[in-house]
Protein backbone atom coordinates (compact mmCIF):
# COMPACT_ATOMS: atom_id res chain seq x y z
CA UNK A 1 0.00 0.00 0.00
CA UNK A 2 1.08 3.54 -0.67
CA UNK A 3 2.16 5.60 2.34
CA UNK A 4 0.50 8.90 3.24
CA UNK A 5 3.32 10.79 1.52
CA UNK A 6 2.70 8.88 -1.69
CA UNK A 7 -1.01 9.71 -1.43
CA UNK A 8 -0.16 13.37 -0.90
CA UNK A 9 2.09 13.47 -3.95
CA UNK A 10 -0.33 11.55 -6.16
CA UNK A 11 -2.99 14.25 -6.03
CA UNK A 12 -5.44 12.28 -8.11
CA UNK A 13 -5.80 9.54 -5.49
CA UNK A 14 -8.19 9.91 -2.56
CA UNK A 15 -6.47 10.39 0.76
CA UNK A 16 -5.73 12.86 3.52
CA UNK A 17 -5.18 16.50 2.63
CA UNK A 18 -1.49 17.39 2.76
CA UNK A 19 -0.37 20.67 4.22
CA UNK A 20 2.93 22.35 3.49
CA UNK A 21 5.36 21.16 0.88
CA UNK A 22 6.94 17.81 0.13
CA UNK A 23 9.47 16.92 2.84
CA UNK A 24 12.89 18.52 2.57
CA UNK A 25 14.49 15.13 1.89
CA UNK A 26 12.57 15.00 -1.38
CA UNK A 27 13.72 18.43 -2.48
CA UNK A 28 16.62 17.27 -4.60
CA UNK A 29 18.78 19.60 -6.64
CA UNK A 30 20.22 18.93 -10.07
CA UNK A 31 22.66 20.68 -12.38
CA UNK A 32 21.54 21.59 -15.88
CA UNK A 33 24.01 23.21 -18.27
CA UNK A 34 22.75 24.76 -21.48
CA UNK A 35 25.67 24.06 -23.81
CA UNK A 36 27.21 26.51 -26.33
CA UNK A 37 24.85 25.41 -29.12
CA UNK A 38 21.81 26.18 -26.94
CA UNK A 39 23.11 29.69 -26.21
CA UNK A 40 24.10 30.31 -29.86
CA UNK A 41 20.72 29.13 -31.14
CA UNK A 42 18.75 31.24 -28.59
CA UNK A 43 17.11 28.20 -26.97
CA UNK A 44 17.49 29.28 -23.33
CA UNK A 45 13.94 30.54 -22.92
CA UNK A 46 12.49 27.29 -24.23
CA UNK A 47 14.74 25.19 -21.98
CA UNK A 48 14.00 27.24 -18.85
CA UNK A 49 10.27 27.27 -19.59
CA UNK A 50 10.13 23.47 -19.62
CA UNK A 51 11.55 23.29 -16.09
CA UNK A 52 9.29 26.07 -14.83
CA UNK A 53 6.22 24.37 -16.30
CA UNK A 54 7.14 21.15 -14.49
CA UNK A 55 7.02 23.12 -11.24
CA UNK A 56 10.74 22.96 -10.52
CA UNK A 57 12.35 25.88 -8.72
CA UNK A 58 15.39 27.69 -10.13
CA UNK A 59 17.88 28.21 -7.29
CA UNK A 60 20.99 29.27 -9.24
CA UNK A 61 21.88 30.41 -12.74
CA UNK A 62 24.84 32.01 -14.47
CA UNK A 63 26.14 32.68 -17.94
CA UNK A 64 29.83 31.94 -18.28
CA UNK A 65 32.61 31.22 -20.70
CA UNK A 66 33.92 27.94 -19.31
CA UNK A 67 37.63 27.39 -18.93
CA UNK A 68 39.29 24.12 -19.84
CA UNK A 69 39.95 23.22 -16.18
CA UNK A 70 36.26 23.27 -15.24
CA UNK A 71 35.29 21.20 -18.30
CA UNK A 72 38.03 18.65 -17.55
CA UNK A 73 36.89 18.43 -13.93
CA UNK A 74 33.25 18.07 -14.95
CA UNK A 75 33.84 15.41 -17.64
CA UNK A 76 36.67 13.60 -15.84
CA UNK A 77 35.02 10.18 -16.22
CA UNK A 78 35.02 10.58 -20.03
CA UNK A 79 38.74 11.38 -20.30
CA UNK A 80 39.59 8.05 -22.02
CA UNK A 81 36.80 8.30 -24.61
CA UNK A 82 37.80 9.03 -28.23
CA UNK A 83 35.38 11.99 -28.42
CA UNK A 84 36.78 13.65 -25.26
CA UNK A 85 39.08 16.24 -26.98
CA UNK A 86 36.21 17.31 -29.24
CA UNK A 87 33.89 17.56 -26.21
CA UNK A 88 36.32 19.83 -24.37
CA UNK A 89 36.77 22.00 -27.47
CA UNK A 90 32.99 22.23 -27.93
CA UNK A 91 32.24 23.09 -24.29
CA UNK A 92 34.84 25.88 -24.32
CA UNK A 93 33.80 27.21 -27.75
CA UNK A 94 31.24 29.72 -26.45
CA UNK A 95 29.25 30.73 -23.39
CA UNK A 96 27.12 28.25 -21.48
CA UNK A 97 24.36 28.77 -18.92
CA UNK A 98 24.68 26.71 -15.74
CA UNK A 99 21.54 26.27 -13.64
CA UNK A 100 20.53 24.47 -10.48
CA UNK A 101 16.91 23.30 -10.34
CA UNK A 102 15.23 22.01 -7.20
CA UNK A 103 12.16 19.87 -6.68
CA UNK A 104 10.68 16.49 -5.91
CA UNK A 105 12.51 13.76 -7.86
CA UNK A 106 14.16 16.48 -9.97
CA UNK A 107 17.19 14.38 -11.00
CA UNK A 108 15.18 11.53 -12.57
CA UNK A 109 12.55 13.89 -13.99
CA UNK A 110 15.22 16.06 -15.59
CA UNK A 111 16.93 13.08 -17.21
CA UNK A 112 13.58 12.07 -18.70
CA UNK A 113 12.89 15.65 -19.85
CA UNK A 114 16.32 15.89 -21.50
CA UNK A 115 15.92 12.52 -23.24
CA UNK A 116 18.03 11.72 -26.26
CA UNK A 117 18.14 13.24 -29.70
CA UNK A 118 15.66 10.73 -31.12
CA UNK A 119 12.93 11.13 -28.49
CA UNK A 120 10.26 13.59 -29.61
CA UNK A 121 8.91 15.74 -26.78
CA UNK A 122 12.23 15.85 -24.94
CA UNK A 123 14.67 18.77 -24.89
CA UNK A 124 17.23 16.90 -27.00
CA UNK A 125 14.61 15.32 -29.28
CA UNK A 126 12.96 18.65 -30.00
CA UNK A 127 15.97 20.96 -30.07
CA UNK A 128 19.22 19.17 -30.90
CA UNK A 129 20.41 18.97 -34.48
CA UNK A 130 23.21 16.42 -34.07
CA UNK A 131 24.24 13.93 -31.40
CA UNK A 132 27.46 15.88 -30.69
CA UNK A 133 25.45 19.10 -30.26
CA UNK A 134 22.95 17.92 -27.71
CA UNK A 135 21.92 21.26 -26.16
CA UNK A 136 22.04 20.41 -22.44
CA UNK A 137 23.85 18.47 -19.76
CA UNK A 138 21.90 17.11 -16.79
CA UNK A 139 23.27 15.27 -13.75
CA UNK A 140 22.59 11.52 -13.84
CA UNK A 141 22.19 10.84 -10.10
CA UNK A 142 21.64 12.68 -6.82
CA UNK A 143 25.29 12.04 -5.86
CA UNK A 144 26.62 13.23 -9.21
CA UNK A 145 24.38 16.31 -8.98
CA UNK A 146 25.87 17.29 -5.62
CA UNK A 147 29.42 16.88 -6.95
CA UNK A 148 28.71 18.72 -10.22
CA UNK A 149 26.89 21.61 -8.54
CA UNK A 150 30.05 22.05 -6.43
CA UNK A 151 32.16 22.39 -9.60
CA UNK A 152 29.95 25.08 -11.11
CA UNK A 153 28.67 27.05 -8.10
CA UNK A 154 29.89 28.34 -4.76
CA UNK A 155 27.56 27.42 -1.92
CA UNK A 156 26.48 31.07 -1.47
CA UNK A 157 25.40 31.30 -5.13
CA UNK A 158 22.47 28.96 -4.46
CA UNK A 159 19.44 30.98 -3.42
CA UNK A 160 17.02 29.48 -0.91
CA UNK A 161 13.56 30.96 -1.49
CA UNK A 162 9.99 30.00 -0.71
CA UNK A 163 8.01 28.93 -3.71
CA UNK A 164 4.48 30.33 -3.33
CA UNK A 165 3.02 27.80 -5.75
CA UNK A 166 4.15 24.73 -3.82
CA UNK A 167 0.76 24.22 -2.19
CA UNK A 168 -0.89 23.82 -5.58
CA UNK A 169 1.90 21.48 -6.77
CA UNK A 170 2.30 19.26 -3.72
CA UNK A 171 -0.91 19.86 -1.76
Amino acid sequence: AMGSLGRCLARSLPGPRCYGSAPAALQEKTLVVAKPDAVQRRLLGDIIQRFERRGFKLVAMKLLQVDRRLVEQHYEQLRQKPFYPALVAYMTSGPVVAMVWEGYNVVRSTRAMVGDSSAVGTIRGDLSVHITRNVVHASDSVETAQREIGFWFQRDELVAWESRDRDSIYG
